[in-house]
């Protein structure tokens, strides 16, 4: 299934660019974790402040639920994830406590006549 997510970053054009280098190599360890919870692909796209992500996941594999529960056993994703919210700020359509919101599709070209 494809996932599209919306977050925002800080506006502070320094850790905007430290962010991004995170991204160019991530942890090890953080790539493991996605993959063994069915993340098939993910991307992330950035304009200004917002950024966008599609992830493809492996439907028989991929759970958010589930994907929480494992981050939350483990070390190196809590430390990933502490470390990225100083470059991150939720949007103003995010619940309370939540980081990256699930964007709703309002158009597939594959779906037109």
């Amino acid at each position: 299934m494809r996932y599209c997510l919306a977050l925002d970053l800080q506006d502070d054009p320094a850790l905007i660019q430290e962010y991004e280098q995170y991204h160019r190599e991530i942890w090890p360890e953080i790539a493991a974790h996605l993959r063994q919870q069915g993340v098939l692909a993910m991307e992330i796209y950035r304009l200004g402040t917002r950024l966008v992500m599609v992830m493809d996941t492996d439907d028989a594999v991929y759970s958010a639920e589930r994907m929480a529960q494992a981050a939350r056993g483990n070390p190196w994703v809590l430390e990933w994830e502490t470390l990225m919210w100083r470059f991150q700020a939720a949007t103003p359509w995010t619940p309370a406590g939540e980081k990256w919101t699930p964007m709703t599709q309002i158009f597939n070209l594959g779906r037109q006549r």
